[in-house]
């Protein structure tokens, strides 16, 4: 190569640069904290909690966990919202954070979708509904039966605006039910009460109940995917037991703040995919019953705008509404 021919590759390469942020270029030179808005032991720290290491490998930088909790994850999210978009905060969400919360909070203080750019989906998460094994219901059916004999006697527990919180909405006006509604910061202390008897039935994630179903700690009803579960294959599908309709899986992924530079979001976004490919944490999720979810950021939003669409409707539907 020539001299001059040499310059003007290497001039290419500096007006590229020069488009791309100097922070981008470097990044990531800190700590990255991914701030999940739930307790820990819930279907979104389980996820969180379990890309963080193999994300922080793969960029050659530690990855915190923060959780905070309350306000049906608006306060964790608000916090990202608020950040720095510089990729140092990320927000575990998605469905029930990003698709959920527009549908129904009409006055807050950031915006669920715009506040924010997607980056990376992690993984997605089938539903189930289960009871306390002291309460004689054993399908979707007995249970309606029982709660129609015993109109508000029975509870039911979950974050407010989540998708358990909707699906559990939807099964009483679909069966005609009155069944209380109990609010909790978040799903692991639902289901704590839920074992300890304070409530009945609750909806949540494969990752955190399947372990305790299999244990017989918690009685599964049904499914909300279209397929039984080959872990549970004795338990029906909501379709098979008469409720069609429900929404199958809940999808997490990372976000950062709006206006983050596109250059470190895709770089995140190659770095949680490539982490992804890890066959130990493929292993890790898979024993929990959840399945890795590689996506563009593209595709992630698009993921999301799609949930939105579903229980959008599901709101209407019901008529839900969260203070």
């Amino acid at each position: 190569m020539s001299i001059r021919a040499w310059m003007a590759a290497v001039a290419c390469c500096l007006l590229a640069l020069a488009g791309e942020p100097a922070g981008a270029q470097s990044y990531p030179t800190r700590t990255i904290r991914i701030v999940v808005p739930f307790p820990a032991g819930g279907p979104t720290d389980v996820a969180a909690r379990l890309i963080a290491p193999a994300l922080g490998e793969t960029l050659g930088q530690s990855v915190i966990v923060e959780n905070q909790t309350g306000a049906g994850g608006r306060i964790g999210s608000r916090t990202v919202a608020r950040s720095a978009p510089d990729g140092y905060t990320l927000l575990m969400g998605g469905t029930n954070l990003n698709a959920i919360i527009p549908a129904i909070y009409q006055n807050l203080d950031y915006d669920p979708v715009k506040s924010f750019v997607a980056v990376a989906s992690v993984a997605s998460d089938a539903v189930v509904m289960v009871v306390n094994p002291s309460l004689s219901a054993r399908t979707v059916g007995e249970f309606v039966q029982h709660a129609k004999a015993h109109p508000g006697k029975l509870k039911y527990g979950s974050a407010p605006g989540i998708a358990s919180h909707l699906a559990s909405e939807l099964l009483k006006y679909r069966a005609d039910i009155d069944v209380s509604f109990i609010p909790y910061r978040g799903g692991a202390p639902a289901i704590t009460d839920l074992m300890g008897g304070q409530i009945d039935m609750l909806f949540n994630n494969k990752a955190v109940l399947l372990a305790l179903i299999q244990g017989e700690k918690l009685r599964a009803l049904a499914v909300t995917a279209d397929r039984r579960w080959a872990e549970l294959p004795d338990v029906p599908t909501f379709r098979e037991s008469g409720f069609p309709g429900f929404p199958n899986d809940i999808l997490y992924g990372l976000l950062a703040p709006a206006g983050t530079p596109d250059a470190v979001v895709e770089k995140l976004n190659a770095a949680i995919n490539k982490a992804l490919e890890s066959p130990e944490l493929r292993a890790s999720l898979a024993k929990l019953g959840i399945e890795a979810r590689s996506q563009t950021p593209q595709g992630f939003g698009a993921a999301i705008a799609d949930d939105m669409d579903k229980y959008d409707e599901i709101v209407k539907l019901t008529g839900i509404k969260v203070d």
